[in-house]
C-alpha cells in the first residue's frame, strides 16, 4: 500500500479558499447565494462564506444521490428551501471530475429562474471531463488521483482532514479505514 500524498496543505486551503472567496466578493457586488452540495463541499463552503466578505452572503444546500449504473440519472435528495429567483447563485463544490454532476446541477438551479448561474470549486479532475462545464471559480486542478479529507471521504471517513491527500483506492475497497492511522496519526482499534 502506497502512503498517502499531499496535494494541498491546510495552508493552501486557506490561500485558496481566501482567493476564491476575494473573486466571488468581487463579481458579485449586490450579494450572492451560495449553494453548497452535500456532504462533500460542507467543509469548504464553512470557510468559503467566511471567505466572502463586504457583500450579503445567503447559504442554501442542495443533496443529490450518486449516478446510478448504467441509468445516467441522479436522484435530488434534499432539494433548496431559498427562493432564487432573480438572485446571483453559486453553486458550491468539493470536487468537479466528469462535468456531469455539475452539468446536471447547473441546468437544475437555472430553471429556477436566477440573474446569474457560476460554478465553484475546490478541486477540478479536468483530465476526467466527459462532457464540457464552465467553472468560473476554481480552486485548483488535481491529476488523476483518488483524493480525500476536507470534506472528500471514503465511507464517511476522511471528511474531517484539514488537508487534501492522495491515497490508493485498492485497499479502500476491502478496508475504507485502511488509511485512518496514516492519515490522523491514531493506532487502529
Amino acid at each position: 500500500m502506497a502512503p498517502p500524498v499531499t496535494l494541498l496543505t491546510r495552508d493552501d486551503l486557506a490561500a485558496t479558499t481566501a482567493r476564491l472567496g476575494a473573486e466571488i466578493a468581487a463579481d458579485h457586488p449586490d450579494g450572492v447565494v451560495l449553494v453548497g452540495i452535500l456532504k462533500g463541499a460542507l467543509v469548504f463552503l464553512a470557510d468559503l462564506v467566511r471567505a466572502v466578505h463586504g457583500v450579503e452572503v445567503l447559504v442554501d444546500f442542495m443533496a443529490i444521490s450518486r449516478y446510478a449504473p448504467d441509468s445516467g440519472r441522479v436522484r435530488v435528495v434534499l432539494d433548496l428551501g431559498l427562493d432564487l429567483t432573480g438572485r446571483d447563485v453559486v453553486i458550491v463544490e468539493d470536487l468537479v471530475d466528469t462535468g456531469l454532476t455539475a452539468t446536471f446541477l447547473r441546468g437544475r438551479i437555472e430553471a429556477l429562474g436566477p440573474r446569474r448561474v457560476s460554478l465553484c470549486t475546490l478541486l477540478d479532475r479536468t483530465v476526467r471531463r466527459i462532457v464540457p462545464v464552465a467553472v468560473e471559480y476554481r480552486g485548483a486542478e488535481i491529476p488523476d488521483v483518488y483524493a480525500v479529507g476536507y470534506g472528500l471521504h471514503t465511507a464517511d471517513l476522511y471528511r474531517n482532514l484539514d488537508a487534501v491527500y492522495a491515497v490508493d483506492p485498492a485497499p479502500l475497497r476491502t478496508d475504507p479505514a485502511v488509511y485512518v492511522a496514516a492519515l490522523y496519526g491514531a493506532v487502529r482499534p
